[in-house]
């Protein structure tokens, strides 16, 4: 929004120039939250804003002649920023004129010569009062103190300039009055009228009757800006009806009001012909025209003189490149900002005029941003699209400002905008699953598995933290069997594992990150058991008391192969640990028996013989395991004449237990659940490959 006020010069500071709050629309209270400033283009601070009253006050007494000096309109330009959203106001202000100079002219007297036979008609030019006021308050009008000869003439200048002139009315006679006193008097138009007076002093003259007249009197050149120093502006055409040194002319600049003595820094006039030239560069956009008064005088005696009036205005050339501003730029901003986020505040400009200063900017269109004119020569940067920090964490932005001259002018400026991280990506596993291997009856706090998760953000959004969940699977709480490390992502036993209860593990395990609101991912790592042997062989048949023997008697005549009976036993550990061998035990005798190493019977090895005695024979079971353990039983053979072994009944192994069979369905299953696994993960791995 662009707002306008007014103010008269000679206000005190306090004063109040118009109800900020009020005009933007918004409540008084919430300026100060909103963070509203003043920003004044011209780097002088003249106002300041109560926040309280949201108000614009004068900061300092205004002079309107020393900031705008002769400009017909005098504007200060001020910027007014919000925040929240952020938001920039333009305030001109204009500062009117009020009639606080009297008129001046340059010299308290001023003394003119007039020859006698001059002719009625007659005119003398005067010096042109000064007046910084503008407007009404400027110079209205002169007065010439009552004469018999002469009188006050006033012409307008081109530039609307009033210069008095004394025009004779009556033929002069030097013999009677040699000098008049004279009084001019010039008026502003203010309320109340400020006046100033300079005295006239004429001295009337005689001989040189004709003064030099310049042809035209008042004359305009256009002059391009960029036209190198030494180039002739105009020759002056004056002519002077006299001979001799009544009509030999020499030339010399007078200076104006109109920046007065400035144009003789910049052109130069040659004396004797009246060329006048460029000494100086130009530069249009410090001056658009100059207005450049001639005096030409006769040699005469008296000497008489005119004047010309030359305005020079200048063509602009587009010789000033674009200026770029940047009022205000966000950075950070969040990824997640939506489109037509406000980015920077960008204003351009140009001191050139017309197409030379219309200025358009630019940025790559491949930016996910775009320009929005604001007002006249303000822009802002918004998010034209979506934003996405992970593919991109900054964007180095080249705005690019080019005016419509001829030929082309452009600059440009460059910022960094860097991209804040908000919480949009889970962590992410490695792998969804995995499978990991620990020995039983390791130690509480054996290292098992180690998971890894990423996450594409960045800062808290990135920290990740580990945790097991509880999936029901086992008796008890998966927690009671392992734990991990929150920061690792580390799993560690918390007891010792005994793979004849538990032979695997499903450990579920969330990664989470510390992002508002928290994302997480889960993965399940399969805990293998792996068995060691830590279970003794166990005699299942025979079965007798610890300390006791069992007894088996035999026909006296059994032949070598002769089965005795069979030793049964089992192992509750699985692989080779559970592999049993069956031997005897060495004794001192040799003994008629063997044992089959595998089946565990116990057969004839050779004849007996008749008188012989019963016979005691350990037999030791022992795993393959590593350490070996092992297991034995005493058993006393006896030869007896009439026995006849029914070997059905001899033998009578029990049947199996339910306990045998669900262990030997448990082993089963475990078999083929491993075999199940490990077909999917390498169905996985291969896939994954």
């Amino acid at each position: 929004a662009q707002l306008h006020y007014s103010v008269p010069e000679d206000r005190d500071p306090g004063f109040s120039v118009g109800d900020l709050a009020k005009d933007l629309g918004v409540e008084v209270r919430s300026l100060a939250a909103r963070n509203l400033r003043l920003v004044s283009e011209g780097g002088q601070r003249h106002f300041q804003v109560d926040l309280a009253a949201g108000v614009l006050l004068l900061d300092s007494r205004l002079d309107r002649e020393a900031l705008c000096g002769q400009s017909p309109t005098c504007s200060l330009h001020l910027q007014l920023v919000m925040e929240n959203p952020l938001q920039l106001h333009r305030v001109e202000v204009d500062v009117l004129d009020v009639n606080d100079n009297a008129p001046q002219f340059p010299k308290p007297e001023v003394v003119l010569e007039i020859t006698e036979v001059a002719n009625p008609g007659t005119r003398l030019p005067l010096e042109v009062a000064e007046d910084p006021d503008m407007g009404s308050n400027s110079i209205s009008t002169y007065e010439l103190s009552p004469s018999k000869h002469f009188a006050l003439s006033i012409n307008v200048r081109g530039d609307g300039v009033k210069m008095p002139e004394i025009v004779l009315e009556k033929a002069l006679d030097r013999e009677k009055v040699p000098v008049h006193h004279l009084t001019l008097t010039a008026l502003d138009g203010g309320n109340p009228v400020k006046s100033g007076t300079a005295r006239v002093t004429i001295h009337v003259l005689d001989a040189n009757d004709n003064p030099p007249v310049c042809d035209p009197p008042i004359s305009k050149v256009l002059l391009e800006e960029n036209v190198p120093v030494g180039t002739l502006v105009t020759k002056l055409n004056v002519t002077d009806l006299d001979e001799g040194p009544n009509g030999d002319v020499e030339y010399s600049f007078k200076t104006s009001n109109n920046a007065p003595g400035k144009f003789t820094k910049l052109f130069s006039l040659d004396a004797r012909t009246g060329e006048i030239r460029t000494k100086a560069p130009l530069d249009y956009e410090e001056s658009s025209a100059y207005e450049i008064a001639v005096r030409a005088r006769d040699k005469g005696s008296p000497a008489m003189e005119g004047h010309c009036h030359l305005r020079v205005e200048l063509i602009d050339i587009n010789d000033n490149s674009p200026e770029i501003v940047l009022t205000s730029v966000s950075s950070p901003v969040q990824e997640d900002a939506a489109p037509g986020t406000v980015i920077a505040l960008i204003g351009v400009k140009d001191s050139d005029s017309g197409d030379n200063g219309q200025v358009r900017l630019q940025i790559a269109k491949e930016l996910p941003f775009k320009l929005v004119s604001s007002f006249k020569e303000h822009f802002s940067l918004v998010t034209s699209g979506p934003l996405d920090r992970e593919k991109a964490s900054g964007y180095n932005i080249t705005v690019r400002a080019v005016d419509s001259g001829s030929p082309q002018r452009a600059t440009q400026k460059t910022f960094y905008l860097r991209i804040a991280d908000v919480n949009d990506n889970a962590p992410n596993f490695s792998s969804p699953f995995d499978t990991a291997h620990v020995q039983e009856n390791s130690l509480p706090g054996t290292s098992v598995f180690s998971v890894s998760a990423s996450d594409p953000d960045e800062g808290s959004n990135a920290r990740l933290s580990y945790s097991i969940l509880d999936n029901g699977m086992q008796d008890a709480p998966i927690s009671t069997y392992f734990r991990i490390d929150q920061d690792n992502g580390t799993i560690y036993t918390v007891r010792a594992l005994d793979y004849e209860q538990d032979k695997v593990f499903q450990v579920p395990v969330e990664v989470k990150d510390a992002g508002s609101p928290a994302l997480s991912s889960t993965a399940v790592v399969h805990v293998f058991v792996l068995d060691e042997n830590d279970n003794a062989p166990n005699i299942v048949y025979p079965s007798v008391p610890k300390g006791s023997a069992f007894h088996q008697a035999i026909p006296a005549l059994a032949e070598p192969g002769y089965l005795v009976t069979k030793i049964v036993a089992v192992d509750a550990d699985s692989g080779h640990n559970a592999w049993l061998s069956y031997q005897l035990r060495e004794s001192a005798e040799a003994l008629p028996f063997q044992v089959e190493r595998r089946s565990g019977e116990i057969r004839v090895a050779q004849a007996l013989r008749e008188s012989e005695d019963s016979h005691r024979l350990v037999v030791e079971v022992r795993d393959n395991g590593t350490p070996s353990l092992s297991a034995s039983v005493v058993i006393v053979i006896s030869p007896e004449e009439n026995s006849v072994q029914d070997f059905s009944k001899s033998l009578d192994l029990p049947q199996p237990s339910s306990e045998d069979t669900n262990l030997t369905l448990y082993l089963i299953i475990s078999l083929v659940s491993i075999s199940l696994v490990s077909c999917v993960m390498f169905g996985l791995v291969a896939a994954r490959c």
